[in-house]
């Protein structure tokens, strides 16, 4: 196929990226030459419909997150879209376990406190674990978790066997998943199907001494919800990285609430994710040349 026409927009936003397409092979080059679009920012969707309009010969777009709800109504079936799915599993698996650590073992309740206090704290030495999301972020997690000897219960779509994990359920058994769990992780797209599927209903199945991390988006939790469980100590806390709103209000319950640490939606920080971000670009600008099939494929039909 040749060297393949990739334009980088908007332009002047991450322009390591353009770096990343001639590395692949490819050549950098205006709208109006390309067949190849790399979408630089998280936002845009509107900008981005028009030029594609405006563009048809586009055939592939590569979006940077993996996370690509606001550009749902965008996708179409004309070309082929890929995102950053898989690229921030590492960072992002790594503060879920930070997380997890942290929230069981009382060291945000320990770092508000203004004085000595008494032991509080569970292990997550031998805990039963509920990961919901079968995809990269859980993955690496399962790897992470590996030394703690956790019992692995993982709740998705589609309920096929994942190396480590001693159960695999859909997602019509997921309160039967968190019911005995001492640590809930959420890892799963956002779609309308996960939308709040930690509920009211959910919540109250919960053990009174589980966590609940969240590392995917803010939400798949009904905030009110769980500000109501936690505040009446029918939950052990949760760590949230991702928040319904976001961000988080300064006036908002969550922030006062000893059982809960907030973290500023840094799974992946813009140093981590670059790097990161630039690898997928490049390997994929290779794979397009040659007509290969593409990393990190979005399914259209599906929304993410």
């Amino acid at each position: 196929m040749g060297a393949t026409r990739c334009a980088v927009l908007p332009e002047g936003n991450r322009n390591e990226l353009a770096s990343a397409v001639t590395e692949g092979g490819g050549v950098v080059v205006p709208i109006e030459e390309a067949e190849a679009l790399i979408w630089t920012v998280t936002t845009g969707a509107e900008d981005l419909r028009a030029l594609l309009d405006e563009h048809p010969r586009i055939q592939w777009v590569q979006l940077p997150f993996a996370g690509i709800e606001p550009f749902v109504d965008v996708l179409d079936q004309d070309r082929r879209w890929t995102c950053g799915k898989g690229v921030y599993a590492e960072p992002v698996a790594e503060l879920a376990l930070a997380l997890a650590l942290g929230g069981m073992r009382g060291i945000g309740q320990y770092a508000r406190a203004g004085g000595w206090s008494g032991p509080v704290g569970t292990n997550l030495l031998g805990a039963e674990v509920c990961i919901l999301g079968g995809g990269a972020i859980t993955r690496s997690l399962v790897r992470l978790l590996q030394p703690f000897g956790t019992y692995l219960t993982v709740v998705r779509n589609r309920p096929e066997p994942i190396s480590g994990v001693a159960e695999v359920v859909g997602m019509d058994g997921l309160k039967g998943a968190v019911a005995e769990a001492n640590l809930v992780v959420l890892a799963l797209a956002l779609t309308k199907d996960t939308e709040r599927v930690i509920d009211a209903d959910v919540l109250d199945v919960m053990r009174e001494d589980a966590w609940l991390v969240n590392v995917a988006r803010g939400k798949h939790i009904d905030t009110d919800a769980l500000v109501d469980a936690l505040r009446e100590e029918r939950l052990g806390g949760a760590a949230l990285d991702v928040t319904d709103p976001e961000p988080l209000p300064d006036d908002h319950p969550l922030w006062s609430m000893h059982n809960v640490i907030i973290t500023p939606h840094v799974g992946n920080t813009p140093e981590m994710g670059i790097k990161l971000l630039w690898a997928r670009v490049r390997e994929n600008v290779e794979r397009f040349g040659r007509d290969d099939e593409l990393l990190g494929p979005v399914h259209v039909e599906l929304g993410y």
